[in-house]
């Protein structure tokens, strides 16, 4: 079957798709902050929200939340060797599902 759906979308990746990565366990995940750029968010601070949205659907659901959105410090390269910690959520493919149920129309 994986055959037919990469025939009929000709090996085309969705933007959802490009920017799942995979941990050292080979489990895949979103980084929020991908996330939030692929639906449109030009702040993410507007975007934090949302996943806070999600974490209480995710609850109320009757599913844990640590199993399906984990907040990490990441690293990032500012310039002259300067890096810089920000914070970010890894998310399963559940939690980018809340996520967009929770995102602005």
């Amino acid at each position: 079957m994986g055959n037919d759906i990469n025939k009929a979308t000709n090996g085309h990746k969705s933007p959802f798709e490009q920017i799942k990565r995979t941990n050292t366990e080979g489990y895949e995940y979103w980084s929020s902050r991908d996330f939030a750029a692929v639906l449109g968010y030009e702040n993410y601070r507007n975007f934090e929200g949302v996943v806070e949205k999600a974490k209480i659907a995710c609850l109320n659901s009757g599913i844990r939340i640590e199993d399906h959105f984990v907040d990490v410090d990441e690293m990032i390269e500012i310039g002259k060797g300067g890096r810089r910690q920000f914070k970010t959520t890894q998310l399963s493919r559940y939690a980018c599902y809340l996520t967009i149920q929770n995102a602005d129309p």
